[in-house]
């Protein structure tokens, strides 16, 4: 059999033009491909959503710590294996939030026995009349009439203590010790996938953070670095001017709450340190304490607690927080003091870090856009 070869003279004539992809075709395939991929994120987030809050607070301590990590590794840079830091710096994280709530814990539960124990006494003994009833402005002849009559033998004591009783039902306290085990083991589980996470980023930190880098020029164009770089500015001036700021106040007020006679200083004081982190908490704690101790008879212990904290949190929410998390974030303290209330009401108090990150970013962006592109804004 003979084969036929194709003609390769002049005679054949020129070779057919390749077919060009339609424009139609090019934009379709496009838009696949984009659907594809947003498809494939919303399934990641998804299956990933339980870990959602443990993964952010994870990238918000490693960003909070990474100065510190970079002084370490100076000091001695990063073996083979890159585990020496991200241990030490993991474990200490762990060590850090773990012994306030266990040193609060102990506290709480001598302090419920002590609570159980007065609620026996009151049982078998009655409740007399506190001293602060006969200082009261106004109406202390009658709360202290209805006092006697009511709380300061056992009988009425055993009455109304009944009452509250009955009012508790039960099968809710049930529910409620259940429900309360169940999200203890959850968070304890968070916790520990938060720490795993803090590790491997403490130790892939610089890949991950070329690549996030890279990420967000592709996305943002030639401004995307300067957005990451002051998103991640704004989480260490809100770590400086949240957290460090209200350790130091509940430090402040729990020296003064000891000073001034208030009880359990060390449980009030890391109760106050706790509200200080949020706007406009901090008075809430310390006009607690006054309260405490104007019910222990000391009126003056309480004005000292009242005048102590209103000066702290004046300096503190005036002077100091605005300089740390203004100065990081470029924002003036009203979009601050927003960004913090918005986040905590959408995110909890996860809030407190990703709302003035977000809006830090958002403003950027805008003063970037009404400047034009080639006038960057410092």
């Amino acid at each position: 059999m003979e084969l036929v070869k194709p003609p390769t003279g002049p005679e054949s004539g020129p070779l057919p033009a390749p077919v060009p992809t339609p424009p139609q075709s090019a934009g379709t395939s496009a838009f696949a491909r984009a659907a594809l991929v947003l498809a494939l994120a919303a399934l990641g987030l998804w299956v990933l959503h339980p870990f959602l809050p443990a993964l952010a607070w994870a990238v918000i301590l490693v960003v909070a710590l990474w100065p510190l990590r970079e002084r370490l590794v100076r000091i001695k840079p990063p073996g083979k294996h890159n585990l020496l830091w991200p241990a030490l710096l993991t474990l200490a994280v762990a060590l850090i939030i773990l012994v306030p709530l266990i040193v609060v814990a102990v506290q709480a539960a001598r302090e419920a026995h002590d609570a159980v124990a007065f609620w026996r006494q009151i049982e078998e003994q009655g409740w007399p009349v506190p001293d602060f009833v006969s200082r009261l402005p106004f109406g202390a002849a009658q709360v202290s009439a209805w006092w006697q009559e009511n709380l300061s033998h056992p009988q009425g004591s055993s009455e109304v203590l009944k009452r509250v009783d009955q009012s508790i039902n039960h099968s809710s306290l049930v529910g409620f010790g259940r429900t309360f085990g169940s999200q203890i083991v959850h968070r304890a589980m968070l916790f520990g996938f938060t720490l795993l996470t803090l590790f491997f980023l403490f130790r892939d930190g610089p890949a991950l953070a070329a690549q996030g880098l890279s990420a967000a020029r592709r996305l943002f164009g030639p401004r995307g670095e300067r957005v990451a770089r002051q998103m991640a500015a704004s989480v260490h001036g809100t770590v400086d001017g949240l957290v460090l700021v209200g350790l130091g106040e509940g430090f402040l007020l729990g020296i003064v709450y000891f000073f001034a006679g208030v009880p359990h200083p060390v449980l009030l004081g890391a109760f106050t340190a706790l509200a200080a982190m949020i706007p406009f908490g901090a008075p809430v704690a310390f006009g607690l304490a006054a309260l405490l101790a104007a019910a222990q008879g000391g009126a003056t212990a309480a004005i000292i607690v009242a005048a102590a904290g209103l000066v702290i949190t004046f300096v503190a929410d005036h002077f100091v927080r605005p300089v740390l998390i203004g100065g990081a974030t470029r924002l003036p303290f009203l979009w601050v003091l927003l960004g913090i209330l918005g986040g905590v009401e959408s995110f909890g108090l996860l809030g407190l870090f990703l709302g003035p990150a977000v809006m830090a970013a958002l403003v950027l962006l805008w003063r970037e856009y009404t400047a034009g592109d080639d006038q960057p804004v410092a």
